[in-house]
């Protein structure tokens, strides 16, 4: 039994069709797994899981009294907790109006070989 002519055309286009959209979809995997930046809480950095000198984010609470701000630039220097371990984090701009110690906080940067997170 031979398969009509119209029948032949429509499912080559919808073979096209899937191919075409499988390859989209493999190429916008492709170029964004190097634009994900994953998170990790301080515990996790502290233990060595989180990869050094890629982008990432880390999350936690501004830990009381770790504040240190430079008096000749935007520098500061705070750690992040999650209450079971802290990160140092290393941040050079304009703080956002809520960043207040006690607080929610997650930067994005990259983690140094000497453990501080530079954001």
């Amino acid at each position: 039994m031979a398969m009509h002519p119209v029948r032949k055309q429509r499912l080559g286009i919808v073979v096209f069709i899937l191919l075409a959209s499988a390859a989209a979809a493999a190429f916008l995997g492709f170029a964004l797994r190097e634009n994900i930046n994953l998170f990790y809480p301080p515990a996790d950095i502290a233990a060595g899981k989180a990869p050094l000198d890629r982008k990432i984010r880390a999350g936690g609470m501004v830990e009381e009294g770790s504040v240190q701000r430079a008096s000749d630039s935007l520098k500061v220097r705070f750690k992040v907790t999650d209450y079971s371990a802290s990160v140092e984090v290393a941040y050079e701009g304009i703080l956002p109006d809520l960043f207040a110690e006690g607080e929610g906080v997650v930067v994005t940067g990259t983690l140094g070989q000497d453990g501080v997170f530079r954001s």
